[in-house]
């Protein structure tokens, strides 16, 4: 690598062309740049010194093209300066065209422009252009600097700079600007294409500019150190593929390799947004041993990123799949994996039909809205959406699916009918963010004549006035202030309307006959409310129970067989216990030696899954029902158990409640055995076989 300090002019000036790798993103200089570079090149010629003014760096390698008297070069750094010094040398040369400038012996003309900064005028063809930008940058820059019409479709960033440009020259001398730019210094490093990493330099480089995103940073690993024919045969036909399911949403791009990544690794930790990148380029090599190569990986990557493009805004396809997908969209954006996976499923595995698609689209609603209703946690969904990927198995992704939904416990299961229509009829839910979801489902769900309910807006039937009006408080009655505080924002009371302005907080005879009121409303749900003489907690109560059982139908519960639940479960105690020893956990050699008698009377009571644990060893059925804590001397024992159900004839049991705390117990039990002896086995075995029958709570 060779780096030296250069004159803008004296790098672009000669028989070469620089070129914009396909690896490298599109243009994306905006206004705050170009006026920093303008200002940049104003200094630099108003300054009365020798020096230039430094630009930053530019940083190349041999194309591999290389002739006699011309010289090509691939741009691993520093195209956004080329790109808009280009550009500003192309508006000062058509400037200098239409204003017929004549400046000093060192001034700007457009032979020069043209012969020294913007082409190669003994050249032809593709050898033409001093710079070559990529995909409809090129054609946009090569139309601008040949003065030809605008390309369709052509760079809108690259003509707003060629603009911004032109309407700045106006306010300052050519020669000025020619001289500016003369003045501009940048550090000129060459790589050596055998000798020197282009994506080790490249990362190393502190370049000013816009940063890149995580997805440029792949895209220049992936493709950056390829022959340059593999690098455009690769872009073309796989990388571009992606970056096009992705256009207008470059964010979710990084998003989908993020998530490509965690589907890949099985992962249940979110990378950070900053670290995308880096965590791609630690499994890349492992991806391309998997797929046989890169271009295996690049197939795999388009595949899978079909399938989540499906799941983003603007996707269209089928009217219910779409539908379904825009549902868990809006309420679940974190689903995206799970997405992904079902659809895989569906489309390549040929294992979910399009009704059982809809079906599991449906069941991720219905938990993610019931949970919402009911105040349930809703942090960390990516980590619960993955980890029920990763469990959906390829072969009966259905079931799978609902079994993992059903076992998901405490902070994130699955709300219960009864659980959901309690929080729908006793909650406040005026405030919530899928309030608005929730109406509009209401009041759609099913219909082939949909409300445009994005032109509505929530509406409380009893104001929410503090001071109601007159004739509000004597239909409530005395107790109005009490009846206005539990009603206000429950579900009975709410409802859509597009007069939210004209409603305000007028008496709900008002309501219902001005024009537009509840008496004329087309709004589905407002039926009701029309065909009430008055409106007091028993109409909100009895509108409330009504609408809940309508969700309760509209988004349905979890029905899942629990001896499908029961097999799951032993599943992952049998693959946990197949990847820790025993042998691992700490003991001496006389609890050992009680140890290893013990386990083999537990595990010949029947199906018994033996799980080493940190500082203990649990046993499964498949659910937990002994734990032994090895200690100097010997082995204690807690058993699910209730201590006054306990069959002890030995009186050797004790009451764990008695016990404040037990060292290194991970699992909660009732009962409390301590086994110093041989002779002690039997006994305990007695009780252990009494923990396995009892049934789980």
């Amino acid at each position: 690598m060779k780096a030296i300090d250069l004159a803008f002019t004296r790098l672009i000036n000669g028989t070469t062309q620089f070129i914009i790798p396909v690896f490298q993103r599109d243009y994306s200089w905006s206004e705050d740049e170009w006026q920093q570079l303008w200002d940049d090149v104003i200094r630099a010629a108003r300054v009365d010194s020798e020096h230039g003014h430094f630009l930053g760096s530019i940083v190349y390698v041999a194309s591999g093209d290389m002739a006699a008297g011309f010289t090509r070069w691939l741009v691993v750094d520093g195209q956004q300066r080329l790109a808009t010094l280009t550009i500003l040398l192309t508006a000062l040369r058509d400037h200098v065209r239409e204003t017929d400038w004549v400046g000093g012996e060192n001034g700007p003309t457009v032979q020069k422009i043209d012969a020294y900064y913007l082409k190669n005028t003994q050249e032809s063809g593709d050898r033409q252009p001093k710079l070559v930008l990529r995909r409809s940058d090129d054609d946009t820059l090569r139309s601008l600097v040949d003065g030809n019409d605008l390309p369709k479709p052509h760079s809108n960033a690259i003509v707003a700079a060629y603009e911004f440009f032109r309407e700045l020259l106006k306010t300052e001398s050519p020669d000025l600007i020619y001289r500016g730019i003369g003045r501009l210094v940048i550090i000129d490093v060459t790589l050596d294409r055998h000798g020197d990493d282009p994506q080790l330099v490249f990362e190393s480089l502190n370049s000013t500019g816009i940063d890149l995103s995580e997805a440029d940073l792949i895209r220049n690993y992936v493709l950056m150190r390829l022959p340059e024919s593999d690098q455009t045969r690769m872009y073309e036909q796989y990388w571009s593929k992606i970056e096009t399911m992705f256009r207008g949403s470059e964010s979710i791009l990084d998003n989908f390799l993020r998530d490509y990544m965690a589907l890949r690794t099985r992962a249940t930790k979110q990378t950070r947004t900053d670290q995308i990148y880096r965590a791609f380029r630690g499994e890349f090599g492992s991806f391309k041993k998997e797929d046989n190569g890169l271009e295996g990986t690049l197939e795999n990557m388009v595949r899978v990123a079909r399938w989540y493009a499906a799941f983003i805004p603007g996707h269209t396809g089928d009217g219910a799949l779409e539908i379904a997908l825009k549902n868990v969209r809006r309420l679940a954006p974190a689903a995206a994996t799970l997405v992904t996976k079902l659809y895989q499923c569906h489309d390549e595995l040929n294992s979910l039909s399009i009704k059982e698609f809809l079906t599991s689209l449906g069941l991720l609603e219905s938990y993610v809205l019931r949970r919402a209703i009911c105040g349930l946690d809703t942090r960390a969904y990516w980590t619960v959406f993955t980890g029920v990927a990763h469990r959906v198995d390829g072969q009966r992704p259905l079931q799978s699916f609902q079994v993992e939904l059903a076992r998901l416990r405490d902070n994130y299961r699955f709300p219960s009918d009864e659980e959901f229509r309690q929080a729908l009829t006793e909650n406040e839910l005026y405030g919530l963010r899928i309030c608005g979801y929730l109406f509009d489902r209401l009041e759609n769900a099913g219909s082939k004549e949909p409300s445009p309910t994005g032109d509505y807006s929530i509406e409380h039937i009893m104001p929410q006035n503090e001071n109601l009006r007159l004739e509000w408080r004597r239909m409530l009655g005395p107790k109005w202030r009490e009846e206005r505080e539990v009603w206000l924002h429950r579900l009975g009371n709410l409802t859509l309307t597009g007069y939210n302005s004209t409603y305000s907080d007028r008496p709900f005879e008002e309501k219902k006959t001005i024009p537009g009121g509840f008496n004329e409303s087309s709004v589905r749900l407002n039926k009701y409310v029309r065909e009430q003489s008055q409106w007091t907690a028993k109409e909100m109560e009895v509108r409330g129970k009504d609408l809940a059982r309508r969700a309760v139908e509209i988004w349905p519960s979890l029905e899942v067989d629990r001896a499908l639940i029961k097999e799951a479960n032993r599943r992952d105690k049998r693959e946990l216990a197949t990847r820790r020893s025993v042998e691992l956990v700490q003991m001496s050699p006389r609890t050992r030696e009680l140890f290893n008698v013990l386990s083999e009377e537990v595990k010949g009571l029947g199906e018994v899954i033996e799980i080493a644990e940190s500082r203990s060893v649990s046993y499964h059925a498949p659910d937990f029902f002994l734990e032994v804590l090895p200690r100097k001397y010997e082995l204690v024992l807690l058993l699910r158990l209730d201590f006054n159900e306990v069959d002890d004839p030995d009186e050797i049991a004790e009451d764990a409640g008695e016990w404040k705390y037990i060292r290194n117990a991970k699992y909660d039990g009732g009962v409390v055995v301590h086994v110093g002896e041989r002779d002690h086995i039997d006994a305990a075995v007695r009780m252990v076989r009494q923990a396995l029958n009892m049934p789980a709570g």
